[in-house]
């Protein structure tokens, strides 16, 4: 009756470790699979006007910067804006001062897992620089730029100036060769840049038009405006493309030149059979059997 009472927790021990050893050998490939991507999104920005002006004034030795940025969005979370006039204040006596008037004026950035875009619309348009009140530096019929950047696949970029264009009062024609240059003497000059764009392999940027700016309209306490305006700009970057998926080795295509057998009937088996990656978890719970039954076996006899 002892013999078979202490037998029998021997033999459940040894049963428990080879399961043990054996239940671990899928648990620990199942651990070693392949990453996933996170769903990083990419980014966007839109902007409809910004400029980047120094103003001079008659009676003052400093610069007032006029740095403006009109209907400005990003993006990773989808946005749009939609505004018609912007204003600065301090200059004609601090009467509020419109850089911007239009029709239409808006900018829209957006993202997702696979793609960012930015797009802007521009229309009916009339720019103004402090000084000069009553002449617009620059008006357009339309301009509209847009950027598209989506994942694993080639960044876009488009812009266009859609109709007419006048600047400091006199028409002019725009061409992709070069810039335009418009001189009006007592007054200043504008060079206009029409429809940059730029893209790489992972981001895109595109400008409708961008005007260099040296006026001196001697007004409203105004000597003299420098600087840049930008119109209708779109740009964006794009999400990281997916990690392609990596399927489990099939173990039947593995090369019979990697198996090699020692000679021993088990191992020879193995060999005609070929072997897989949860061969070490077999073997490991066939030793931890022939250990535990041994120890089994050795216990059994001191006792008796």
């Amino acid at each position: 009756m002892n013999d078979n009472n202490f037998r029998m927790p021997a033999r459940r021990w040894a049963t428990v470790a080879a399961a043990t050893a054996l239940a671990a050998g899928p648990a620990a490939l199942a651990a070693a699979g392949p990453a996933h991507a996170t769903g990083e999104q990419g980014r966007a920005s839109a902007v409809v006007l910004r400029t980047g002006l120094d103003v001079s004034l008659l009676n003052k030795t400093v610069n007032v910067p006029l740095a403006v940025s009109l209907n400005e969005v990003q993006a990773p979370q989808s946005a749009e804006k939609t505004t018609l006039t912007a204003r600065l204040d301090g200059v004609d006596g601090g009467q509020p001062f419109s850089v911007l008037r239009a029709d239409v004026a808006s900018a829209k950035a957006t993202t997702t897992d696979t793609k960012a875009e930015g797009s802007t619309n521009l229309a009916h348009a009339e720019i103004h620089v402090p000084g000069l009140p009553l002449l617009s530096l620059v008006e357009i019929e339309g301009v509209t730029s847009k950027a598209t950047c989506e994942a694993g696949k080639a960044p876009t970029a488009s812009a266009n100036v859609l109709g007419s264009v006048t600047a400091l009062g006199k028409k002019v024609t725009l061409t992709a060769g070069g810039p335009t240059q418009v001189t009006v003497p007592g007054v200043g000059e504008v060079r206009l840049d029409l429809s940059k764009t730029e893209t790489t392999s992972r981001t895109a940027a595109a400008t409708a038009l961008e005007l260099t700016v040296s006026v001196n309209p001697l007004k409203l306490n105004v000597a003299e405006v420098t600087g840049t305006v930008t119109l209708a700009k779109a740009t964006c970057e794009a999400p990281p493309a997916p990690a392609p998926s990596r399927e489990p080795a099939d173990p039947s295509r593995e090369p019979a030149s990697e198996v090699k057998p020692q000679g021993a009937p088990a191992e020879a088996g193995l060999a005609e059979t070929g072997g897989s990656s949860t061969t070490p978890y077999l073997a490991a719970g066939a030793v931890a059997l022939l250990v535990a039954g041994g120890g089994a076996v050795v216990l059994a006899r001191r006792r008796g």
